[in-house]
């Protein structure tokens, strides 16, 4: 007998959930699963404008402005939700994308890609933790921890050094976590998603050696890693690849980094042929 998986739901308008970069691609795609799936969903985005637009179009509860470098702001973003019903999701996805090799990065870029993709999580961890533990003394326990990380994270891709340096770190940020939360029954995930087709991937450099070696793998969209991320929810799993077949392959360079990436110019030719067929 074939046991089906009952998808994860809460009762309607019986929790809230917070979306970080959510005006857009991926998050937006979570935010509306999540609106499907019974949460009052606070859409967040450093585009206060975009998020309300984003929130309105998609049924979500409301749509403010929030930039995740703010540790201040990731609280006041997590009373706002809990102003909405008890916090029940936290999803940290905002992020940027600058590619480059590490040595020819500006400061900017170079503090962007550390402080919205590394830090930024990190704050919104702490918000949500903190916001989790008041309403378990409440009688409200648990409540879901959710990352969008890369797989980048998982093996080496010249090109996007730090931006895959950055996708490590919240992915180990996830499964130490994880770990140091069970006891609060709260539940921690990231998502380690092939390219995806987004505004971050099409402002890479057309003829960059990050975008060819991105193509060269499956061309995701927003929709199927939202529901791969929110498919974790309610379940112990920590991290999922996608697809899954692509994480061997990082993880075996990883492994295996010297000999692995000898194959890395057939492997980006891959992907510059995939980009001149459009």
């Amino acid at each position: 007998m074939t046991r089906r998986r009952v998808l994860h739901q809460v009762p309607a308008d019986s929790r809230s959930a917070v979306v970080t970069g959510a005006a857009r691609g991926i998050g937006e795609s979570i935010a509306r699963e999540l609106v499907g799936r019974g949460y009052r969903v606070l859409v967040t985005d450093v585009d206060g404008e975009a998020a309300a637009a984003t929130a309105e179009r998609i049924g979500a509860a409301a749509g403010i402005a929030y930039d995740v470098t703010d540790p201040d702001g990731a609280h006041a973003v997590a009373t706002r939700a809990r102003e909405l019903a008890p916090l029940g999701a936290w999803v940290s996805n905002a992020g940027v994308g600058f590619d480059g090799a590490l040595a020819e990065l500006d400061e900017k870029h170079v503090r962007a890609l550390v402080d919205v993709n590394l830090m930024g999580p990190v704050w919104g961890s702490r918000a949500a933790i903190a916001a989790f533990r008041e309403q378990a003394v409440e009688g409200i326990p648990g409540g879901e921890l959710a990352i969008t990380a890369s797989l980048s994270g998982l093996g080496p891709v010249p090109g996007l050094s730090l931006y895959a340096a950055t996708k490590a770190g919240v992915l180990s940020l996830a499964t130490s976590l994880s770990s140091e939360l069970r006891g609060d029954g709260i539940r921690v995930h990231a998502i380690c998603p092939d390219g995806v087709g987004t505004a971050l991937l099409d402002g890479m450099a057309p003829d960059g050696q990050a975008k060819a070696l991105v193509r060269s793998g499956v061309l995701l969209t927003p929709d199927q890693v939202a529901t791969a991320l929110v498919g974790m929810f309610g379940t112990s799993r920590v991290y999922r690849t996608v697809p899954a077949w692509r994480g061997v392959m990082m993880r075996l360079s990883a492994l295996a980094p010297g000999p692995l990436m000898r194959l890395e110019p057939a492997i980006r030719a891959v992907g510059s042929r995939r980009l001149r067929r459009g």
